[in-house]
């Protein structure tokens, strides 16, 4: 499984080079890419099934990365090309194959540099899927800044009206977090007795308590700008609204996701000394991001707004549950991970189907519409609800394992969480209500709605959105073995 795992990560940057060499690539663009989306795809599940039958067989075996290769890369610096997954990593491996994939249906009708986009979505799966997967931190690195200029150019050349504004904030401020990320590593690598880049060996070293909490704070500040936390969050409303529909799912689905991976991989699980010292730092801006996120989604009009700043009050929950440090809490974060990818990247996919049929996102300038779009109606309602957290979806049981894992530790903290839940409830609602509901508007009477292709994109999201919220030990059962060590390492 070693060999698929490797093939995986590089297969879509294959496809890249190969659409960029093909004769006529604008036209076949699309097929390599969905080819090859889907292949990966098809073999990060080969892996998702692999683990499960292994772990089914002893739980001891998964204290330690599986499938992973380690072959030296610099050796003057201890450097080695090194990846591995683990219950952490994997599934959020095989959500950026899968919402790669279903980006890939979602963009079908791009026809501006068709060639080029599909070029670029494809080396930004790589780029994430060698950031979860990285066990050495210069490769991870390497891979985390790789993200960035694919998600810089979809932005700034396919994106709307003021895309440029957009991607340059967008980069402006992850390079900034970057270099401090940056210096973070250096300083890990030269403060412990071995100098190696190993995540392995490092998270295995203590540290002097000023240099751990200097350390972490580096790597928290580089990790919240991508979550993003309160108050780094500006760049992620401007980035949501500019980018087009199949990116914002990637932004939203596993970008944002590689920011919260990095403060459960880097901060909880290599410097927990640092961690327990800063747990009410974690957990007072977990309550702020919650609340504020939520606030400023009730003021928007613009229907992509509205879900960017949703964005920032659910990812408030990943970091509630690791400021806790409990196992319980901590499974929930990583639930979180997974039920916010699908479910939001669900919620922009709906926005961009509204959007390509009325050219328009203004909340006030719809209304009454599901009259004619019975089906997207219907599929937008259910993804409102799974993202205010309706029991027997995903939401639900990741937003409730953080409560019941914060609520000991952290109660205030929970309680402002939880009576969150009334204010998201409200502008979901509200919106939806505004959106689809009252009188027919005789502008919208044309509206055709979603053809076999979209509902085929849409209702795979919902198939696993409702399918992790009624049986979510698919997804809990990976997480268990490999958090409940960091927890303990933690004291929680």
């Amino acid at each position: 499984m070693e060999l698929t795992l490797n093939l995986a990560i590089w297969l879509p940057l294959a496809g890249a080079l190969l659409i960029v060499v093909l004769p006529g690539g604008e036209r076949w663009a699309r097929w390599v890419a969905l080819l090859v989306s889907g292949l990966a795809l098809i073999l990060a599940l080969l892996l998702l099934f692999n683990f499960h039958r292994d772990l089914a067989a002893t739980d001891a075996a998964w204290l330690v990365p599986q499938f992973s290769t380690q072959v030296p890369w610099i050796t003057q610096l201890g450097a080695s090309y090194s990846v591995g997954l683990d219950g952490l990593s994997l599934p959020l491996f095989v959500l950026n194959a899968l919402l790669v994939f279903l980006a890939v249906l979602v963009s079908w009708q791009t026809s501006l540099r068709a060639r080029e986009y599909f070029a670029l979505v494809l080396v930004l799966e790589t780029a994430v899927a060698g950031v979860f997967s990285s066990l050495d931190l210069l490769l991870f690195f390497l891979f985390w800044e790789l993200e960035l200029a694919p998600m810089f150019l979809l932005i700034g050349i396919w994106g709307g009206a003021r895309r440029e504004y957009a991607a340059m904030k967008f980069i402006l401020y992850t390079v900034a977090g970057s270099a401090l990320m940056l210096l973070g590593i250096l300083l890990l690598y030269l403060s412990g007795p071995s100098h190696t880049f190993d995540i392995r060996v490092l998270g295995g070293q203590t540290y002097p308590a000023a240099i751990g909490a200097g350390i972490w704070l580096l790597l928290f500040v580089g990790f919240a700008v991508k979550l993003p936390v309160f108050p780094l969050h500006t760049w992620l409303p401007d980035a949501h609204t500019e980018a087009p529909t199949a990116i914002s799912v990637l932004l939203a689905g596993v970008l944002l996701k590689m920011g919260a991976y990095g403060i459960l991989r880097m901060n909880l699980g290599m410097l927990p000394e640092a961690t327990r010292q800063f747990s009410t730092l974690l957990a007072v801006l977990a309550a702020v991001s919650i609340v504020y996120g939520a606030l400023v989604a009730m003021m928007q009009t613009d229907l992509k707004r509205l879900i960017a700043n949703s964005s920032v009050s659910h990812m408030g929950y990943v970091l509630l549950g690791a400021s806790a440090l409990t196992p319980i809490a901590l499974q929930g974060a990583a639930f979180q991970l997974v039920s916010h990818g699908m479910i939001t990247g669900l919620l922009f996919v709906m926005v961009g189907l509204v959007y390509d049929r009325t050219h328009t996102r203004e909340i006030p300038a719809l209304g009454g519409i599901a009259k004619r779009m019975p089906f997207i109606a219907t599929f937008f309602v259910v993804a409102g609800l799974a993202s205010l957290g309706l029991p027997g979806m995903a939401g639900f049981a990741a937003e409730f394992l953080v409560f019941l894992g914060a609520f000991p530790v952290h109660a205030i903290a929970t309680i402002a969480g939880v009576a969150t839940i009334v204010l998201t409830a409200g502008y979901l609602l509200w919106m939806l209500e505004r959106v689809f509901f009252g009188p027919e508007r005789p502008e919208w009477s044309h509206l055709p709605d979603m053809n076999r292709l979209e509902a085929l994109t849409v209702g795979a999201f919902v198939v696993v959105i409702v399918g992790l919220g009624v049986y979510p030990s698919i997804l809990s059962d990976i997480l268990i073995p490999t958090l409940t060590p960091i927890a303990s390492r933690l004291g929680g």
